[in-house]
Protein backbone atom coordinates (compact mmCIF):
# COMPACT_ATOMS: atom_id res chain seq x y z
CA UNK A 1 0.00 0.00 0.00
CA UNK A 2 1.39 3.44 -0.98
CA UNK A 3 1.97 5.92 1.84
CA UNK A 4 -0.41 8.89 2.02
CA UNK A 5 0.70 12.50 1.75
CA UNK A 6 0.23 12.91 5.47
CA UNK A 7 2.48 9.92 6.23
CA UNK A 8 5.13 11.17 3.78
CA UNK A 9 4.97 14.64 5.33
CA UNK A 10 5.36 13.22 8.82
CA UNK A 11 8.33 11.14 7.74
CA UNK A 12 10.13 14.02 6.00
CA UNK A 13 9.53 16.55 8.78
CA UNK A 14 10.50 14.11 11.54
CA UNK A 15 13.77 13.37 9.73
CA UNK A 16 14.47 17.07 9.38
CA UNK A 17 13.54 17.80 13.00
CA UNK A 18 15.84 15.01 14.21
CA UNK A 19 18.82 16.74 12.61
CA UNK A 20 18.09 20.35 13.59
CA UNK A 21 16.34 22.16 16.41
CA UNK A 22 12.97 23.63 15.45
CA UNK A 23 10.65 25.77 17.53
CA UNK A 24 6.97 24.90 17.62
CA UNK A 25 6.14 27.61 15.08
CA UNK A 26 8.96 26.50 12.77
CA UNK A 27 7.78 22.90 13.02
CA UNK A 28 4.22 23.84 12.06
CA UNK A 29 5.49 25.94 9.14
CA UNK A 30 7.73 23.09 8.00
CA UNK A 31 4.79 20.66 8.05
CA UNK A 32 2.67 23.08 6.01
CA UNK A 33 5.45 23.68 3.47
CA UNK A 34 6.22 19.99 2.99
CA UNK A 35 2.56 18.99 2.73
CA UNK A 36 1.83 21.76 0.20
CA UNK A 37 4.89 20.86 -1.86
CA UNK A 38 3.96 17.17 -1.91
CA UNK A 39 0.42 18.06 -3.03
CA UNK A 40 1.79 20.20 -5.84
CA UNK A 41 4.17 17.43 -6.93
CA UNK A 42 1.32 14.95 -6.95
CA UNK A 43 -0.68 17.28 -9.17
CA UNK A 44 -3.35 18.28 -6.69
CA UNK A 45 -4.06 21.85 -5.66
CA UNK A 46 -3.05 22.84 -2.15
CA UNK A 47 -5.96 22.95 0.28
CA UNK A 48 -4.86 26.04 2.14
CA UNK A 49 -2.16 28.57 1.42
CA UNK A 50 0.28 29.22 4.25
CA UNK A 51 -0.61 32.17 6.44
CA UNK A 52 1.09 35.49 5.82
CA UNK A 53 4.08 36.22 8.04
CA UNK A 54 2.97 39.77 8.77
CA UNK A 55 0.04 39.64 11.14
CA UNK A 56 -2.27 42.52 11.88
CA UNK A 57 -1.66 44.12 15.28
CA UNK A 58 -3.94 43.02 18.10
CA UNK A 59 -4.01 46.56 19.51
CA UNK A 60 -3.38 50.03 18.12
CA UNK A 61 0.00 51.71 18.48
CA UNK A 62 -1.43 54.44 20.72
CA UNK A 63 -3.03 51.94 23.11
CA UNK A 64 0.02 49.65 23.13
CA UNK A 65 2.38 52.23 24.68
CA UNK A 66 0.76 53.72 27.74
CA UNK A 67 2.33 55.67 30.59
CA UNK A 68 2.25 52.84 33.14
CA UNK A 69 2.34 49.71 30.95
CA UNK A 70 3.20 48.31 27.51
CA UNK A 71 1.01 45.87 25.58
CA UNK A 72 2.41 43.38 23.05
CA UNK A 73 0.92 44.06 19.62
CA UNK A 74 1.40 40.42 18.58
CA UNK A 75 -0.35 38.50 21.36
CA UNK A 76 -2.05 41.28 23.34
CA UNK A 77 -0.31 40.54 26.65
CA UNK A 78 -0.42 43.60 28.88
CA UNK A 79 0.91 44.80 32.22
CA UNK A 80 4.57 44.80 31.17
CA UNK A 81 7.06 47.58 31.86
CA UNK A 82 9.29 46.68 28.90
CA UNK A 83 8.80 44.60 25.75
CA UNK A 84 12.33 43.47 24.91
CA UNK A 85 12.45 40.39 27.12
CA UNK A 86 8.89 39.32 26.22
CA UNK A 87 9.68 39.59 22.49
CA UNK A 88 12.83 37.49 22.84
CA UNK A 89 11.34 34.76 25.05
CA UNK A 90 7.82 34.38 23.70
CA UNK A 91 8.04 35.47 20.06
CA UNK A 92 11.75 34.85 19.34
CA UNK A 93 11.94 38.35 17.90
CA UNK A 94 14.33 41.26 18.22
CA UNK A 95 13.09 44.80 18.89
CA UNK A 96 14.19 45.92 15.41
CA UNK A 97 12.02 43.22 13.77
CA UNK A 98 9.07 44.18 15.99
CA UNK A 99 9.42 47.86 15.06
CA UNK A 100 9.61 46.98 11.37
CA UNK A 101 6.59 44.65 11.47
CA UNK A 102 4.31 47.27 13.05
CA UNK A 103 5.95 50.44 11.65
CA UNK A 104 6.92 51.70 15.10
CA UNK A 105 9.23 54.75 14.88
CA UNK A 106 12.67 54.46 16.46
CA UNK A 107 11.85 57.48 18.64
CA UNK A 108 9.17 55.37 20.41
CA UNK A 109 10.65 53.54 23.40
CA UNK A 110 9.56 49.94 23.91
CA UNK A 111 9.08 50.65 27.62
CA UNK A 112 6.38 52.28 29.71
CA UNK A 113 6.96 56.03 30.02
CA UNK A 114 6.75 56.09 33.85
CA UNK A 115 9.21 53.17 34.06
CA UNK A 116 11.74 55.02 31.88
CA UNK A 117 11.34 58.21 33.90
CA UNK A 118 11.82 56.34 37.20
CA UNK A 119 15.01 54.67 35.90
CA UNK A 120 16.34 58.02 34.67
CA UNK A 121 15.65 59.67 38.05
CA UNK A 122 17.31 56.79 39.91
CA UNK A 123 20.42 57.09 37.72
CA UNK A 124 20.58 60.83 38.34
CA UNK A 125 20.16 60.38 42.11
CA UNK A 126 23.03 57.90 42.20
CA UNK A 127 25.26 60.17 40.10
CA UNK A 128 25.76 57.59 37.37
CA UNK A 129 26.13 60.28 34.68
CA UNK A 130 29.01 61.89 36.61
CA UNK A 131 30.71 58.52 37.10
CA UNK A 132 30.38 57.81 33.39
CA UNK A 133 31.88 61.20 32.48
CA UNK A 134 34.85 60.57 34.82
CA UNK A 135 35.44 57.10 33.37
CA UNK A 136 35.36 58.48 29.83
CA UNK A 137 37.88 61.19 30.75
CA UNK A 138 40.27 58.61 32.25
CA UNK A 139 39.93 56.41 29.17
CA UNK A 140 40.60 59.35 26.83
CA UNK A 141 43.72 60.26 28.84
CA UNK A 142 44.98 56.66 28.61
CA UNK A 143 44.46 56.64 24.85
CA UNK A 144 46.36 59.92 24.52
CA UNK A 145 49.27 58.49 26.53
CA UNK A 146 49.43 55.42 24.30
CA UNK A 147 49.39 57.59 21.16
CA UNK A 148 52.17 59.78 22.55
CA UNK A 149 54.26 56.73 23.44
CA UNK A 150 53.78 55.26 19.97
CA UNK A 151 54.79 58.52 18.28
CA UNK A 152 58.17 58.73 20.08
CA UNK A 153 60.92 57.78 17.63
CA UNK A 154 62.61 54.49 18.41
CA UNK A 155 66.40 54.30 18.59
CA UNK A 156 68.00 53.22 15.32
CA UNK A 157 69.32 49.65 15.39
CA UNK A 158 72.88 50.45 14.34
CA UNK A 159 73.40 53.35 16.78
CA UNK A 160 76.31 53.01 19.20
CA UNK A 161 75.48 52.51 22.85
CA UNK A 162 76.79 54.64 25.62
CA UNK A 163 79.30 52.89 27.85
CA UNK A 164 78.83 52.96 31.58
CA UNK A 165 81.76 54.38 33.52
Amino acid sequence: MAPTLLELTASIVSSHAAMSELSTEELVQEIQKVYTTLQQLEGGAPEAAPAEETKAPVISLKKAFQADQVVCMICGKDGMKTLTRHLAQVHDMKPREYRKQFNIPSSQALTARKFSEARKKMAQDRGLADNLAKARAVRAANIQEKKAAAEKPAKPKGAPRKKKA
